[in-house]
């Protein structure tokens, strides 16, 4: 199985203070890894390394086969990297419809495009929002969207160029337990049916464990990693959130 990121002895600091240490793992094609643990832990730090928001101090990665350096990942690489933020903060008095929002996913947007890319991007934003289902909001305004239908647009906007791996930083936060089951749900049909790699920082743990395929319990350093089943159990969760995990659950 081809192996789409690997991670190697990666530390990363926040001015003196580290906040990743000698980290380790791999993700194979077509696989969704969930990364857990306690706030603070360092995992949207260890993430925005890995997209080349911040630089690392040691360590190696290899992306899609390609070494990179912190914080240079190649132009050849980039658009084949998906990132989905917590949150999407837009003014929602913006007179943008969904299908205009996404169609920023496909390229440069503007009139001066040819007639046959125009068509194209047309129909690459109308596959895109069928895939998540969300085709019947395509001339709505993206300021009406519900959380819901917002976490499926910005999906879209991910899928309408051909993407090899898909970040989220807890994406379903503020989504009610039904939406948040729905969108791990379209996650994995999408990895299912489309061979997307997904690598998502979550605190739900009952979701991870019902979707993901392998998880990594980061604090500071790999506390341990594996499948749910193993990773999961209360040993593992004790020495990665403390004796008192039984009460951390998912704040939103």
């Amino acid at each position: 199985m081809e192996t789409v990121l690997a991670v190697e002895r990666l530390s990363v600091y926040r001015g003196t203070h580290q906040v990743v240490h000698d980290v380790s793992f791999a993700l194979e094609a077509g696989t969704d890894t969930a990364l857990i643990g306690p706030n603070g832990a360092g995992k949207s730090t260890l993430v925005q390394a890995l997209l080349g928001i911040i630089p690392w101090q040691s360590g190696d990665v290899s992306l899609l086969g390609r070494s990179i350096r912190a914080g240079k990942i190649p132009v050849s690489v980039r658009p084949q990297i998906a990132y989905l933020p917590q949150s999407f903060l837009f003014d929602r008095g913006i007179p943008m419809t969904v299908a205009e929002f996404v169609a920023l996913g496909w390229g440069r947007p503007g009139i001066s495009l040819p007639w046959r890319s125009r068509i194209a991007r047309q129909r690459a934003v109308v596959q895109a929002l069928t895939r998540v289902n969300a085709c019947h909001l395509i001339h709505q305004s993206i300021g009406r969207l519900s959380g819901g239908e917002t976490k499926r647009v910005l999906l879209a906007y991910c899928l309408v160029q051909p993407r090899r791996l898909l970040i989220l930083d807890e994406a379903p936060a503020g989504l009610d337990y039904q939406a948040e089951a729905e969108f791990y749900h379209l996650l994995n049909q999408l990895k299912l049916n489309h061979g997307w790699t997904i690598l998502q920082i979550s605190h739900d743990l009952e979701m991870v464990s019902r979707f993901c395929d392998q998880v990594i319990c980061l604090n500071r350093s790999i506390v341990c990693q594996g499948t749910p089943d193993v990773t999961l159990s209360i040993e593992n969760l004790i020495a990665a959130y403390g004796p008192q995990f039984a009460r951390y659950r998912h704040q939103h």
